[in-house]
């Protein structure tokens, strides 16, 4: 029953819907990649200005391997930017390096919802991680029904985790847009560009948090019934 059930439909929708968050994303950056922004700026010089620009001088700015592979990391004060973006000068890189800026700016500023996000890695990994292990115990050892329940509830904080990065990373691209606008580093046009890249990478992050709620709603409607006999 746990392997095949009628249930199972939530996950493949939860699955299909990051599969199409993910080529979304993918086929928005590769076209407008091809736009270089007349300011000629590069993902790195743009990340440096909004920095500087915000009065934060204590983040560097790092070059990593990978496509989109961009992040900031607020436990070491570091703005990593990947092959794609670091040294390109479109309207695509630029727009990525000012949305990682945005997350300096949320740690520099205090943003409450990054905190509680950062406050919940740990035990959403773990969550995550131990939940399938804790459930499986539970049946093993006659459906115990509180084990259950901690396993659904190790589920449900990877759940809420992913419904705390929205806000973030919805706040971080509007930040983005924002300063780019302000600063003219990207004229209205190449704005225009620069928001529909944003946009497509919001939606992998709306998709990750469905997919998460529809699989925490199909185990709940598995084992959140069971108890002990």
């Amino acid at each position: 029953m746990f392997f095949y059930d009628a249930t199972y439909i939530l996950v493949i929708i939860g699955a299909l819907l990051s599969m199409w968050a993910s080529a979304k994303v993918n086929t928005t950056y590769k076209k407008y990649a091809k736009v270089r922004s007349y300011s000629g700026l590069t993902g790195a010089q743009a990340a440096q200005k909004i920095l500087n620009g915000s009065g934060i001088y204590d983040v560097r700015i790092e070059h990593i391997g990978g496509n989109l592979t961009d992040h900031y990391d607020p436990r070491s004060k570091v703005l990593r930017l990947s092959d794609t973006v670091y040294g390109s000068s479109s309207v695509a890189a630029i727009g990525v390096a000012a949305h990682e800026c945005g997350h300096a700016i949320q740690d520099n500023r205090s943003y409450a919802p990054l905190r509680i996000r950062n406050s919940l890695v740990p035990v959403a990994n773990i969550g995550t991680k131990a939940a399938f292990p804790v459930i499986l115990l539970g049946l093993f050892f006659g459906s115990s029904y509180t084990l259950v329940q901690v396993g659904l509830l190790c589920f449900a904080l990877g759940t809420l985790f992913q419904l705390v990065t929205l806000p973030v990373e919805f706040n971080a691209s509007a930040r983005a847009v924002t300063i780019l606008g302000n600063t003219r580093m990207l004229s209205d046009t190449e704005l225009g560009y620069t928001k529909k890249v944003l946009s497509a990478a919001a939606m992998t992050y709306v998709a990750a948090a469905a997919a998460s709620i529809l699989s925490l709603l199909r185990l709940v409607l598995l084992f959140g019934g069971r108890r002990r006999d």
